[in-house]
């Protein structure tokens, strides 16, 4: 079991900007790892909007292409997520993921409300 750890949630005006964090464990599960940001609103289902390979390729989901960056920082185990521009209908519970061949790892979730 690898322990990955969320943070920087919190509630933020539509427009406006948050950068998530999540912290890795080990180092070498980390390295290997294609890591991924999904997130689930109230009511539906999980889905992942980004993701990045341990060759930093990456990919986003459309509703958040242009507005959301990932990247990866092997050095300090651990992955971000730039959100900008957010919407209200980015709020949702964030969770980082961490996936191999063989196994699939979860964090605990971040909330992201965003609200005027």
């Amino acid at each position: 079991q690898v322990q990955l750890v969320e943070s920087g949630g919190g509630l933020v005006q539509p427009g406006g900007s948050l950068r998530l964090s999540c912290a890795a464990a080990s180092g070498i599960i980390f390295r290997i790892s294609t890591m991924g940001w999904y997130r689930q609103a109230p009511g539906k289902q999980r889905e992942v909007i980004a993701a990045i390979t341990s060759a930093y390729s990456t990919n986003y989901a459309d509703s958040v292409k242009g507005r959301f960056t990932i990247s990866r920082d092997n050095a300090k185990n651990t992955v971000y997520l730039q959100m900008d521009m957010l919407k209200p209908e980015d709020t949702a519970v964030y969770y980082c993921n961490a996936r191999g061949p063989q196994y699939t790892y979860w964090g605990q979730g971040t909330q992201v409300t965003v609200s005027s």
